[in-house]
């Protein structure tokens, strides 16, 4: 596979967090796909990389790799009816791979605080 198909595969599969969102909140989403989706949402979402881009080569591979394999199997997990129905519903939700409102983060930027202010506290106090 050329490495270019490779990047707009994954460019196509980050396109569908939104379904995998609306996926999580859908009561007919079984516990296990719920958890994955959870999971897979906070990554996509998340401002801190596994891997920070500037690493050259190694800084794309959560990119190409990680959140793909994530969103896959997420959407493996997901029964194929709620799965096609979030799809329709999604479409129009995001714009260029975020959402539209700005608040749609703020669970994620909340997490990430948390977890610098627990840092910044377990080295300095």
């Amino acid at each position: 596979m050329k490495p270019k198909k490779l990047k707009d595969r994954a460019k196509a599969l980050k396109q569908t967090v939104p379904a995998v969102f609306l996926s999580l909140k859908d009561k007919d989403t079984p516990l296990p796909a719920k958890i994955l989706a959870a999971v897979t949402v906070a990554y996509a979402l998340s401002p801190i990389d596994l891997i920070p881009d500037f690493i050259p080569v190694l800084g794309y591979l959560d990119d190409i790799i990680l959140l793909p394999a994530l969103i896959a199997l997420t959407v493996k997990l997901i029964p194929r009816e709620v799965w096609a129905k979030n799809l329709r519903l999604s479409e129009g939700m995001w714009r260029d791979g975020r959402p539209k409102k700005w608040y749609y983060a703020l669970p994620i930027a909340l997490i990430w605080a948390l977890v610098v202010f627990a840092v910044v506290k377990a080295i300095f106090f």
